[in-house]
C-alpha cells in the first residue's frame, strides 16, 4: 500500500457546520462580553468619577457609563479641585499644573500624528496670527497651541470662544473634541492645522491629551482596577463600539478610534509628556508638578 493510500483525504466542513461553528463562537463571545460587563457594573461608589462626553473617550468607560458623570474637560477640572469628584478623565495639564493628583498608569487619550479633533482653524496664514479664539472647554490644547506657535516665534492673544456658531467668523479658532469634528466635517472657509500632527513634526513623539486624574489618597485600589478593566473591555470590543455608536459615519468612527486615537500610556507617551513639560518650562507657561503614576 502506498503512502498516499494510508493518508485520509482532506475534507472541507459542510457549510452548515461552518455556520454552526461561527454561531457558537459568536455566542460564547457574547456570553463572555456580558459577563465582563456585569463585572464592571460593580458599583464605583463611594468614588465619584467623571469623564468627557467625546467620542475619543468612549472606549475608556466601557461598562461603567451609567456610573460616570460626563462634562467638558474644564468643568471636570473644576469639580476635581472643588473635591466634588474623586477621579476624572481630564486634560493632562490639570495634573501638571496642580499638585493634588496621581495619574492612573497605562491609560490615556493620545495620538501619534494627526488627531482629527484638536486643531487651529485659520483663514489667514498662521504666520499672521494675532488673536486666537479658543473653545472654552479646552485646557491642554491651549497650552499645546501656545507652545507650537511660540516655537515659530509667534505669541498671539488668546480669547474665549463664547459660542461655537461664531467659529466660522473668526480668522483663527482653536476647537477640540466633537465640536471640532463637527466643524471640520461641515462647509467652512478655514484651513485646518492639526495639533497632533504639528506636535509629531516638532518632536517625533506621541502627544498625551488626557489621563485619569485621581485625587491623592482618595481613590481605592478597587476603583483603579475597574478603570483599567473598563479600558481593556473597551479595546477588546472596539469593533462593537465602532459599529454601535451613532456619531458621524462608521468609516469615520473606525478611522478615528482605530488609527488617530490610542489609549495606552507607555514609555513613548511618557517621553512625549516629558517633552511637553520641558517646553512648558521653556516658554514660561506655568509651574509644573511632575506627574505621579500609580497602578
Amino acid at each position: 500500500m502506498s503512502d498516499s493510500d494510508s493518508i485520509p483525504p482532506l475534507r472541507m466542513a459542510p457549510r452548515d457546520e461552518n455556520e454552526h461553528l461561527a454561531h457558537q463562537i459568536n455566542r460564547e463571545k457574547t456570553i463572555l462580553d456580558r459577563k465582563r460587563e456585569e463585572e464592571l457594573e460593580q458599583s464605583l461608589a463611594p468614588m465619584r468619577v467623571g469623564s468627557v462626553p467625546y467620542l475619543n473617550s468612549v472606549p475608556l468607560t466601557r461598562g461603567l457609563e451609567d456610573q460616570i458623570f460626563f462634562a467638558p474637560p474644564s468643568k471636570l477640572a473644576e469639580l476635581l479641585q472643588a473635591k466634588e469628584l474623586d477621579a476624572a478623565l481630564v486634560s493632562v495639564t490639570e495634573v501638571l499644573f496642580n499638585d493634588g493628583y496621581e495619574v492612573l498608569d497605562g491609560v490615556a487619550v493620545a495620538s501619534l500624528g494627526e488627531v482629527k479633533s484638536v486643531f487651529l482653524a485659520h483663514k489667514k496664514p498662521i504666520e499672521e496670527v494675532d488673536v486666537v479664539y479658543c473653545d472654552t472647554a479646552s485646557l491642554t490644547s491651549v497650552n499645546l497651541l501656545r507652545i507650537l506657535l511660540a516655537e515659530k516665534g509667534l505669541s498671539p492673544v488668546f480669547r474665549p470662544l463664547e459660542y461655537y456658531q461664531d467659529a466660522e467668523f473668526q480668522n483663527f479658532v482653536l476647537l477640540i473634541g466633537n465640536p471640532a469634528i463637527d466643524f471640520a466635517r461641515t462647509g467652512h472657509e478655514h484651513q485646518i492645522w492639526d495639533l497632533g500632527q504639528a506636535w509629531y513634526e516638532l518632536t517625533q513623539l506621541p502627544f498625551v491629551f488626557a489621563v485619569w486624574a485621581l485625587r491623592k489618597g482618595c481613590v481605592d485600589d478597587a476603583t483603579k482596577k475597574l478603570l483599567r478593566e473598563a479600558k481593556d473591555f473597551g479595546l477588546d470590543t472596539l469593533d462593537y463600539i465602532i459599529a454601535s455608536r451613532t456619531e458621524y459615519d462608521a468609516e469615520f468612527r473606525k478611522d478615528y478610534l482605530s488609527w488617530h486615537i490610542h489609549f495606552h500610556l507607555g514609555n513613548d507617551e511618557k517621553l512625549g509628556l516629558a517633552k511637553f513639560i520641558e517646553l512648558i518650562n521653556k516658554h514660561h507657561l506655568g509651574k509644573v508638578f511632575d506627574p505621579v503614576f500609580v497602578s
